[in-house]
């Protein structure tokens, strides 16, 4: 990482950091004082988005329950598929809160930063110590996208590529159903560890 000056912060963003069994250790020796920012969404909803993304890149060739579900007549999901695996966020966190103290992770809602960006981008300003700049100002919806865009300068506005939106396949409520049973203690867990009840059913 480079250094900073007293006026500036630096700013990494990578995915896989979260999910990455060796990466909290390794942030720590890096630097024990770093602030963590974390995204998270319904584990369901971020798993078939997951699945989506990789349709689109003729990555799965297998439906979505074949990709959940070990065996889709008991209903027995596949923690080994990425998909499942990183929406397990207890698991990651609590990885995560043997070097890092609460006070020093924010955990932002996708749900909330898609439907009122401004409040949860207010949050983030206040948890990095930064006067609350970005207002309502910086952000229209992109009705077509169905996320909100950001203004990058006065006339211009920055909303997400063609790989953000896609529609989602309709998958069979049964099996949605039996995944929300299956991340449901996980999540109470996260709303636990985090004081925060995210709302997914």
């Amino acid at each position: 990482m480079p250094l900073s000056k007293k006026d500036q912060m630096t700013i990494e963003k990578t995915p896989s950091y979260y999910v990455t069994p060796e990466v909290p250790a390794r942030v720590y020796n890096l630097s024990r004082h770093i602030k963590l920012i974390v995204a998270v969404r319904d584990p369901v909803t971020r798993a078939i988005s997951d699945y989506t993304q990789g349709v689109s890149k003729q990555r799965e060739a297998k439906t979505f329950e074949e990709m959940a579900f070990l065996n889709m007549t008991t209903g027995l999901i596949d923690t080994s598929w990425s998909a499942v695996r990183i929406g397990l966020y207890a698991k990651h966190l609590e990885r995560w809160r043997r070097f890092f103290p609460a006070s020093q992770i924010h955990i932002v809602s996708g749900e909330t930063l898609i439907s009122d960006p401004v409040e949860e981008m207010a949050r983030v300003q206040d948890f990095l110590g930064l006067p609350r700049l970005v207002d309502q100002t910086y952000f229209y919806f992109n009705e077509t996208k169905g996320f909100p865009c950001i203004r990058k300068s006065r006339t211009k506005f920055h909303c997400l590529d063609k790989t953000k939106g896609r529609v989602h396949p309709k998958i069979n409520p049964a099996f949605l159903e039996r995944l929300r049973d299956f991340f449901r203690p996980f999540n109470l867990k996260f709303y636990q560890l985090t004081g925060k009840n995210f709302g997914w059913s």
